[in-house]
């Protein structure tokens, strides 16, 4: 009786072992999510910045075969799943449920832009999914108390200060600032203001400009009356080209000239204005092929499939964070988004610019550079330290005058 006893005993364990140990169910691909804007006034921003780097990453992963998962035993492709939001956040919130719910997707990519972000960040964490931060970044976001969150982009608390430190290095005594009325705009000018005061830079305009504003010159007319050194603007697209072309269009110099969104972009700036044009420009990034061997990687990969370079701000951050998630995906050995979370939040992991991990807040720390500026047809990190890969040129040099 107990030799029988224990004989059932070992098939029941032997048979709770193979059910433990097997793989699951059939699964043939990983399918992500994205609601994102393919259209509306955001869609030149999302194409120019960040919006191909997801699009390359399943070209190279699906390359290798997928990614390998465990507990199914194999390597899963992956597809991306796109919506477009038409550049309407209540839009990209519906599409993003759509896609959890409807769909029932094993992962979400992020929108673009800061209060797109916002928004989507506490529904993500409601349903448990995982969002890495992409194009976009703000302080409030630390007070939404999402842990499925994770902010990628470097922003203001770190960018202000180090342009401010340029600034005083440089020998910049005066500053004027304008702003976008948005999440993006108001957070970069309320903290570009005190630190830029607190290096002894004072600080003669601090003007918001509406998003849909088609004329820019008076308040760059109103900075040349002043007599400033520099120009600091937190725009988006839109208004980096305005503010671009109207200064070269009024002869109006500067002697720095800083936006936050777009002078990061090889194609849609430096390519489009002409690298004597760009020449001096300073903008929100930063790095180059020079930041690291896997820096350059990712350039060539870049040009190899689109035929265009990636933009210096956010492209190094997006990949490599977009590595780390893969590893810990292949850690836990899972699709399970709490598993996956934990070791994304605890794990250091080498990617393409280096060691990537994320402080206690869910923040990637690590940063490449936090501003750059054209110099000779690169963008250079122009940060005081080690991560500089040239000095910062002042004064910028003059617009080319128009033939």
């Amino acid at each position: 009786m107990k030799s029988k006893g224990f004989m059932r005993i070992f098939v029941i364990a032997i048979a709770l072992f193979f059910l433990t140990a097997a793989p699951l169910a059939a699964k043939d691909k990983i399918v992500i999510g994205q609601a994102i804007s393919l259209s509306g006034p955001q869609a030149a921003g999302v194409d120019i910045s960040g919006g191909k780097i997801y699009e390359l990453w399943v070209h190279e992963v699906n390359k290798e075969g997928g990614i390998f998962v465990k507990e199914y035993g194999k390597k899963l492709p992956v597809e991306l799943k796109r919506y477009d939001d038409k550049t309407d956040i209540g839009t990209m919130t519906n599409l993003l449920e759509r896609l959890i719910l409807e769909d029932k997707v094993d992962f979400v990519f992020p929108p673009w832009g800061t209060a797109f972000l916002f928004a989507a960040a506490p529904i993500a964490n409601k349903y448990g999914y995982i969002l890495i931060g992409g194009p976009g970044g703000a302080l409030k976001l630390k007070e939404l108390n999402v842990p499925y969150f994770f902010q990628v982009l470097n922003f203001s608390e770190t960018q202000g200060p180090t342009l401010a430190e340029i600034f005083k290095e440089v020998g910049v005594k005066s500053v004027a600032v304008a702003y976008r009325g948005d999440l993006h705009g108001i957070e970069y000018g309320s903290a570009m203001v005190p630190d830029f005061k607190k290096r002894g830079i004072e600080v003669k305009l601090n003007k918001s400009y509406p998003p849909d504003i088609k004329d820019l010159s008076p308040i760059l007319k109103e900075a040349q009356s002043l007599g400033v050194d520099a120009f600091a603007a937190a725009c988006y697209p839109p208004g980096g080209f305005l503010f671009t072309g109207q200064s070269i269009e009024l002869g109006i110099n500067f002697k720095a000239f800083f936006l936050t969104v777009l002078p990061f972009s090889p194609n849609a700036y430096r390519d489009n204005l002409g690298v004597n044009v760009v020449e001096g420009v300073m903008g929100g990034g930063a790095w180059n092929a020079k930041s690291s061997p896997g820096a350059k990687d990712l350039v060539d990969k870049f040009v190899a499939l689109f035929k265009v370079e990636p933009d210096y701000w956010g492209g190094l951050f997006y990949w490599s964070s977009l590595q780390h998630f893969r590893k810990a995906i292949e850690k836990a050995g899972s699709l399970d988004q709490k598993k996956i979370r934990d070791i994304m939040a605890n794990e250091k992991f080498e990617t393409a610019l280096g060691p990537f991990w994320y402080d206690k807040d869910r923040y990637f720390v690590n940063h490449p550079g936090e501003i750059g500026q054209w110099q000779k047809g690169v963008f250079e990190v122009i940060d005081p330290g080690a991560k500089r890969t040239a000095p910062p040129l002042y004064p910028k040099p003059a617009w080319p005058k128009k033939k």
